[in-house]
């Protein structure tokens, strides 16, 4: 039977590649340039809990200590790429400064409640202070997009619109007309409040056309991407992140921790391996969510990489690195045996 290309580099099984997956023993800080560039990063790193290298031992360290990730990742990015930060409420709160001053915009907050029986005879009502606590929370950013104005200073997409129609000497309110609309396009595409829309690439050709028929003369053409020519439909639509809907699922996820089968036991003792193992289905969500089949995944703090064991089952390639020795080595065993499962199903 067919058997998919494995291969792992040196005796010390510090790195293994299939087909749909590249992961590494290591810190991901030297992998992105190596890396293909994402559609979708999934980031599940330091809670400021102290329990992982490096971690900071509190959330006051968490911003300094992401700084440099999220940088990288923007430079590194697609200008559609869409990342997911998992952390607590309060690990979230400290190191959303750092992810939006290096190129990164909030989109929204989703909360993964683990139910009740998450903490159920773990809490004493004579001493706690406070209400239980059994929600983490998935925070989902696209990259910021700036374009060049004819000065080459680059500016926030909403701006660079706006600025791009009142280039052409035009009112405002001609751009309804122009996009074959009573009200919604000078309202939604050029407006710099927070009802400000995404317009569709029709849209964009359309207000380029009547700029250069109706507005200023001139060499530069009207919202060019490249400086040199008029915009295109695609060309514009694809620098938009993606986004797929899933019909009556809100930002509230309710599953319960890891268990049975999927949790991974110590091979050294008792207990589980990883203390935050996350659900595989809760990774499918957002990367069914976030990106096409093909697509390029990363998971920079593998932990035992359940995002890249979704990206895997959902066809995407995924790059995934862990600086833990034997978490990496527990998510090895898990993407070699998601091989041989996808192996079984491709020939039964």
């Amino acid at each position: 039977m067919h058997q998919d290309k494995i291969t792992v580099s040196n005796t010390n099984l510090r790195a293994l590649k299939t087909d749909k997956a590249s992961i590494v023993c290591g810190d991901a800080m030297k992998q992105y340039a190596k890396w293909d560039s994402p559609t979708l990063i999934v980031s599940d790193g330091p809670y400021g809990l102290g329990k992982f290298p490096g971690e900071p031992h509190s959330t006051d360290g968490l911003a300094d200590w992401y700084a440099p990730h999220a940088a990288a990742w923007a430079k590194f990015s697609n200008p559609f790429t869409t990342l997911w930060f998992w952390n607590s409420e309060i690990g979230w709160a400290k190191s959303h400064s750092a992810l939006e001053m290096n190129g990164w915009q909030y989109e929204e907050t989703v909360v993964w409640d683990k139910g009740v029986a998450h903490i159920a005879g773990n809490v004493n009502s004579r001493t706690i202070r406070g209400l239980p606590v059994v929600t983490e929370i998935a925070v989902r950013y696209t990259r910021k997009l700036t374009l060049a104005d004819e000065n080459g200073y680059e500016l926030p997409l909403k701006e660079w619109l706006r600025h791009e129609w009142q280039r052409s000497g035009l009112p405002l309110s001609q751009n309804n007309e122009a996009c074959g609309v009573k009200n919604a396009a000078t309202r939604k595409y050029l407006t710099q409040c927070h009802l400000w829309y995404f317009p569709p690439g029709d849209a964009i050709v359309s207000m380029s056309a009547w700029c250069t028929k109706h507005g200023k003369p001139t060499s530069r053409p009207y919202f060019t991407l490249d400086g040199i020519n008029r915009p295109e439909a695609d060309e514009w639509d694809a620098l938009r992140a993606k986004w797929t809907h899933t019909h009556a699922m809100t930002n509230v996820w309710r599953a319960p921790p890891v268990h049975g089968g999927e949790r991974v036991r110590n091979p050294r003792g008792k207990g589980y391996l990883h203390a935050n193992q996350k659900p595989v289905a809760l990774m499918e969500r957002q990367i069914i969510a976030a990106s096409d089949p093909g697509d390029v995944i990363w998971e920079p703090f593998g932990g035992l990489m359940s995002a890249t064991i979704a990206a895997v089952r959902n066809d995407r390639r995924a790059f995934a690195a862990e600086l833990n020795p034997t978490f990496y080595e527990g998510a090895r065993k898990r993407l070699l045996l998601e091989k041989q499962r996808s192996n079984m199903r491709a020939i039964s």
